[in-house]
């Protein structure tokens, strides 16, 4: 039966820096109970991952970075949703940033931004004053995966660690994919 933990080896994020993006070590204080595991990058998308580490698909939370305009501004935030669902980026999340059109970030923005691998992106090490939206169902999922700001690996974490990241709140942002 899959879990949030899989097959794979998870070690103490504090102890193994190494394995993750430099924006995620330089934040990793933050989630002082997040573990790490190396994964073949090759498998990095969700899917694969979770079929390939025996990853429940309820337990491994996927973060996408969004652009949301109003006139000339851009606001970017990360949302989190379960790989069971998908977020409800032209509503909930436009309203939520007060945004007139809403849409995922370009992936050159994407990269370049966070610091992070496409694919990889996490909420853990985001740049300053980011919003990070957090659906419900990730909070109510317990120990959830998220990505480790590389392809080469991934996070494990009790979601409810995720609220204690810079900017982050718990809203009702998706609906089943």
């Amino acid at each position: 039966m899959p879990s949030a933990a899989g097959t794979l080896d998870w070690l103490p994020l504090a102890d193994h820096l190494d394995l993750v993006a430099a924006p995620v070590a330089s934040a990793a204080a933050l989630v002082p109970r997040a573990r790490v595991a190396r994964i073949d990058a090759g498998l990095a998308d969700t899917a694969a991952f979770c079929a390939a580490y025996d990853v429940a698909p309820g337990a491994s939370a996927n973060c996408v970075v969004v652009a949301g305009r109003r006139g000339g501004a851009t606001t970017y935030a990360a949302v989190l949703v379960l790989a069971t669902t998908r977020a409800d980026v032209n509503g909930v999340v436009r309203t939520e940033l007060d945004a007139r059109k809403c849409s995922f970030a370009a992936h050159d923005d994407a990269v370049g931004l966070t610091g992070m691998e496409f694919g990889g992106i996490t909420p853990v090490g985001l740049p300053e004053g980011w919003p990070v939206l957090v659906d419900e169902a990730v909070v109510a999922a317990g120990d959830v995966v998220v990505g480790s700001g590389l392809r080469s690996s991934k996070l494990l974490l009790p979601a409810a660690d995720l609220l204690r990241l810079p900017g982050a709140r718990a809203l009702a942002l998706s609906r089943p994919a």
